[in-house]
């Protein structure tokens, strides 16, 4: 290589270097900020994971503490003063709450609690699903049978995952009212039903056999 052409090349170097600095300064505060979002990103990410899983923890050690006082009306009064963010967590805290009501015999605060979850917004369809079934086993809400009837109806002619339970609280009802044969009929559906818990099964059997039904007649 010639001397001109050594010097030419180291002009050019030069020249590239130069131009490089140059588009640094000009735009190299926005590699720095990409750099920055990226850090701060995963920090923020980091915290988050790690303050809900120190709140899950402080909510769980609240229900922990809760459910081993002595009466119901004191662990669901326990429960009603732990509060969450989250409203499926928040979900979940009335359905307790209004489990020890219940069991309380207090059936219309019960009721009011569960009301909250479907007041509640961005909560998963299942638990509103279940308040509201669960609101349809309480006694003494001032709910007349006709309406519980046809809410539970409501719920058996659907796809809820509650459909066949609502089935046993219909045969039951049909009981209730000296519909025998139809309350029978109901039960040996439910029996025979292929998606039936082995539980409902055995309630449902256990009860039609009480009824005078023979399972090995119908071939159970």
């Amino acid at each position: 290589m010639s001397e001109t052409d050594s010097f030419i090349e180291e002009v050019s170097e030069e020249v590239r270097k130069d131009r490089l600095f140059a588009l640094m300064r000009q735009y190299g505060w926005i590699a720095v900020l990409a750099v920055l979002l990226v850090v701060s990103g995963t920090a923020y990410r980091e915290y988050s994971i790690t303050t809900a899983a120190a709140g899950a923890q402080q909510i769980g050690d609240a229900i922990l503490a809760a459910l081993k006082l002595e009466t119901n009306t004191q662990r669901a009064e326990a429960i009603g003063k732990i509060d969450s963010n989250n409203h499926n967590t928040q979900s979940v805290l009335n359905l307790l709450q209004a489990a020890e009501l219940s069991s309380a015999s207090q059936s219309q605060e019960a009721a009011i609690v569960l009301q909250g979850v479907g007041d509640l917004i961005d909560v998963d369809a299942e638990y509103h699903a279940l308040a509201e079934f669960k609101k349809l086993l309480l006694e003494e809400t001032g709910l007349s049978e006709e309406k519980r009837l046809a809410d539970l109806t409501a719920i058996a002619n659907s796809a809820s995952p509650y459909r066949l339970l609502a089935e046993e609280q219909i045969a039951l009802i049909e009981l209730s009212s000296d519909q025998v044969e139809a309350a029978v009929n109901r039960l040996s559906r439910l029996v025979e039903d292929a998606s039936v818990s082995e539980g409902l099964r055995q309630r449902a059997s256990q009860l039609r056999t009480v009824l005078g039904e023979n399972p090995d007649q119908s071939g159970k």
